[in-house]
């Protein structure tokens, strides 16, 4: 039997930053991985939150992503994303490594919002980013989007003033000249806003963020919850990371869709769209990036993981 590596959280963040896993899901996409084909997500309820069930294959590897969501566990001072992640030889399905699912997760989300944000946004210009959120993603999120762009300020807006306070300090720690708390109106001013919340309803009002500003939202991958409003998605050019996924699963979406507000023609193309070049992201209106988060990224990260485990 093949001998099962087992990558632990601590491990996995020194095996690839940020700026790598970005690339990652690049290279994946230009070597024509196609989201649309993926399957789709198994969602249990379960007493404590929901059991998630993430399947993908792709290449040399397979994999499949075990997690829970557990929203009461901040409470106790424990992960509210749990799980973990096997990855498979793709030829033979023998189990090849297990990683952390939670640390797996924490890297490979706001690598998604970092290549979306490197295709959406200008690179002339340091950007004025309004951050939603403190927790591990907020984090995530903010190191990640440093890999692409560089920051003139970034301004955190949370529920938990201790947590935003935090998380500004840290920003400053990472060389952003400007990092302190805000409001939601800070998003009339900003260049990219960052969404990776817990909420179940819209953070901002959407007549707000600027014509040039990009907007990307993470928190959510079920259809009654966003953090977006029908406003903003309405005059937004929209982008997703699969039409399948997002019209199944994506509540910024799907709300104001059954509101009539927009339709399913209204995606204007995908991330594979973007990395590709068949799609040249407007100048005369906000972006939208709405991410639900798929099988495929688990597997490209945790594969690239592995390797470098191998490697090491």
């Amino acid at each position: 039997m093949t001998h099962l590596l087992q990558i632990d959280a601590a491990t996995t963040a020194r095996l690839l930053d940020p700026a790598a896993a970005v690339e990652v899901l690049a290279d994946v996409l230009r070597a024509g991985l196609d989201p649309e084909a993926g399957p789709s997500r198994t969602a249990v309820s379960v007493p404590a939150g929901e059991l998630l069930l993430m399947p993908a294959v792709f290449g040399s590897h397979a994999g499949v992503k075990i997690a829970g969501v557990a929203p009461g566990n901040p409470a106790a001072g424990l992960p509210r994303i749990t799980g973990s992640y096997l990855l498979l030889d793709g030829a033979t399905l023998q189990p090849l490594a297990l990683l952390d699912g939670a640390a797996l997760t924490a890297l490979r989300t706001p690598a998604v919002s970092a290549l979306a944000v490197r295709h959406l946004t200008p690179d002339e210009r340091p950007l004025r980013l309004v951050l939603f959120g403190s927790g591990p993603q907020a984090y995530g999120h903010l190191e990640a989007v440093l890999a692409v762009r560089e920051l003139a300020e970034a301004v955190v807006v949370a529920r938990n003033p201790v947590g935003a306070r935090a998380l500004a300090g840290y920003a400053r720690t990472l060389g952003v000249p400007a990092a302190r708390t805000g409001t939601p109106d800070d998003v009339a001013k900003a260049d990219l806003v960052v969404c990776c919340t817990t909420a179940r309803g819209p953070l901002f009002d959407g007549t707000l963020p600027a014509p040039h500003a990009t907007v990307v939202a993470v928190g959510s991958h079920e259809p009654a919850a966003r953090e977006t409003d029908t406003a903003l998605v309405a005059r937004a050019e929209v982008y997703v990371e699969a039409r399948t996924a997002a019209l199944r699963e994506a509540g910024d979406l799907l709300v104001p869709m059954a509101e009539g507000a927009i339709g399913e023609g209204h995606i204007a193309g995908t991330l594979a769209h973007l990395v590709n070049g068949r799609r040249t992201p407007s100048a005369q209106r906000p972006r939208l990036f709405k991410s639900v988060g798929m099988a495929w990224e688990d597997l490209a990260v945790a594969s690239a993981v592995y390797r470098a485990a191998r490697a090491a």
